[in-house]
């Protein structure tokens, strides 16, 4: 491959141990893709001549490819990563939020379970954080990955104290009954 070859193929990685990174980092305030959204990326990547990929020798039981990103792939990344445009908002997609706005349409005391099962996987998912953060603290070149975990951190409890407060908003419902909680029909809003 001549010049696209690897900067640093040693630390370069195979797919799953891509997966495995975003699925311990940036899944925490981002998303972490699928393998196949991995594997056809980085097919991608090499056909720019961002990355570049060797296959493992008859040393290893199964044959991997591994991959690195090549100086032209730096300097793409870095381009982009100090790219002074608008990152755009941050999106959010919130599954139990939708079904709180659609409440109405269900039996409180399901909706309660759902928003208390919620707060519960958010507890672990902070603590995953924190042991991502630990783990992230132990690699030297990595102060910018903990910052992002930092914020993850609050993000999660921001995220905890959010659901605590839902909680006592379903509670301060109780009073009301069915009709008064559908209000009006379907439509969760007047219109």
């Amino acid at each position: 491959m001549g010049g696209t070859r690897p900067a640093v193929l040693p630390r370069g990685a195979d797919r799953y141990e891509l997966k495995k990174w975003a699925d311990s980092s940036l899944r925490f305030f981002y998303w972490s893709p699928a393998i196949s959204q991995i594997y056809a990326e980085l097919r991608r990547l090499e056909e720019l001549g961002y990355a570049a990929s060797v296959r493992s020798g008859p040393e290893e039981a199964r044959a991997k490819r591994r991959y690195g990103i090549t100086p032209a792939g730096r300097e793409a990344l870095a381009g982009w990563a100090s790219d002074a445009s608008e990152a755009g908002p941050p999106v959010l997609k919130h599954g139990l939020l939708l079904r709180v706005w659609l409440g109405h349409l269900a039996e409180p005391e399901r909706l309660r379970g759902m928003v208390t099962e919620h707060l519960e996987r958010t507890t672990e998912e902070l603590a995953s954080v924190r042991e991502a953060m630990a783990h992230a603290a132990t690699e030297p070149d990595w102060a910018f990955p903990v910052l992002a975990l930092r914020w993850s951190e609050r993000q999660h409890l921001a995220e905890l104290e959010l659901t605590r407060a839902l909680l006592a908003d379903l509670d301060g419902l109780d009073g009301q009954d069915g009709q008064e909680r559908q209000a009006g029909g379907d439509a969760p809003t007047t219109g």
